[in-house]
């Protein structure tokens, strides 16, 4: 399968994903900008429920906001788990309205969604990311990643035996970027420049158990193909 053809989530996916995962963001108003630390969840309509920082300058300021709604930026930084060049995956720019949720917390309401990736910014709709749903594995995708890269040499090394043979030349390293329900995303490094390459799992995988199943599977492909030059990796 080509990568052109390759099936991967869609923008309102991604995006969908990047907040369930994120446990931290920032949010900007006229007056503040205050970061959150494990301070938020969302629900299914894509809705940011966000308790009262202590500092409560979000609270004072919504407050005085005349139609009790405050107009906001809330900011997440999708970055990857294992340590590769340009780490950042992905940014995704919420814009809404922020309003009182009981006395403790405050819920924003988004009204627009801009999500940025290494290859351009896509405008998703409201209605889009209200739909979508993250991607099963998003809330265990770090540490999957984590222990792929641990085991690199039984792992990332043999997995890279399945990418064509003009996107490992000239690697100096490869590394596992992304794992979504789709596929293996693969980024391979060069001396002065890097690409991702996708793996796709024979069937989409349903929850993280699947997922190890499809990489073995993988696995089991990579190590019945004959073996090419080793790549080098970093201590």
């Amino acid at each position: 399968m080509s990568a052109a053809t390759c099936p991967e989530p869609t923008p309102a996916e991604r995006a969908r994903s990047v907040l369930s995962a994120a446990d931290s963001l920032t949010v900007t108003t006229h007056g503040h900008r205050v970061e959150l630390i494990g301070l938020h969840t969302v629900d299914a309509a894509a809705r940011l429920l966000l308790q009262n920082p202590p500092d409560a300058h979000l609270a004072a300021e919504l407050a005085l906001a005349p139609h009790g709604d405050l107009a906001a930026l809330v900011e997440f930084t999708d970055v990857a788990p294992v340590a590769v060049r340009e780490r950042v995956r992905a940014r995704l720019t919420l814009g809404g309205w922020l309003s009182a949720l009981g006395p403790k917390a405050l819920v924003f309401n988004p009204a627009r969604a801009v999500l940025t990736e290494e290859d351009g910014t896509t405008v998703v709709g409201l209605d889009e990311l209200t739909l979508a749903s993250p991607d099963p594995l998003a809330t265990h995708e770090a540490e999957m990643l984590a222990r792929l890269n641990a085991a690199h040499a039984d792992t990332v090394a043999p997995l890279a035996r399945l990418l064509p043979a003009r996107s490992r030349l000239g690697a100096t390293d490869v590394r596992p970027l992304r794992l979504d329900r789709h596929g293996l995303v693969l980024r391979v490094e060069t001396a002065d420049a890097h690409h991702d390459a996708r793996l796709p799992f024979a069937t989409p995988a349903t929850h993280p158990g699947d997922a190890v199943r499809q990489i073995h599977l993988l696995l089991a492909e990579a190590t019945a193909r004959p073996r090419r030059r080793r790549l080098p990796t970093r201590s």
